[in-house]
């Protein structure tokens, strides 16, 4: 799904509000997660997930290509990471989203 996709959805479950106020709201929504993100803050939406950022060290990469080492900087990017409810939603009946923590987890 794309955002304009994500939009039209939003207004066809919302006939009374405006789409343009739709719009509005979700490219503040995606606007504030990426502002977090960018000032190294965690985002965390309850049942969904949590975004964040992890950095990437320099490293001496190979370029597939020619076979040439090349020097790849560090770099920051995007992670998520789903909640719970999500996971429960996407494998219903799945033995590992279960109430239960695996062995390796429990104290």
């Amino acid at each position: 799904m794309i955002k304009s996709e994500l939009v039209q959805r939003i207004a066809e479950k919302n006939p009374h509000l405006y789409q343009r106020d739709i719009e509005k709201v979700v490219n503040a929504v995606l606007n504030g997660i990426t502002d977090a993100l960018s000032r190294g803050d965690r985002v965390e939406l309850r049942g969904f997930g949590a975004f964040s950022v992890k950095r990437r060290d320099a490293r001496l990469g190979r370029n597939p290509r020619t076979g040439d080492h090349v020097e790849v900087v560090e770099k920051a990017v995007p992670f998520f990471k789903t909640g719970k409810e999500m996971r429960e939603r996407l494998n219903p009946g799945d033995p590992e989203v279960a109430e239960e923590p695996p062995e390796r987890l429990r104290a």
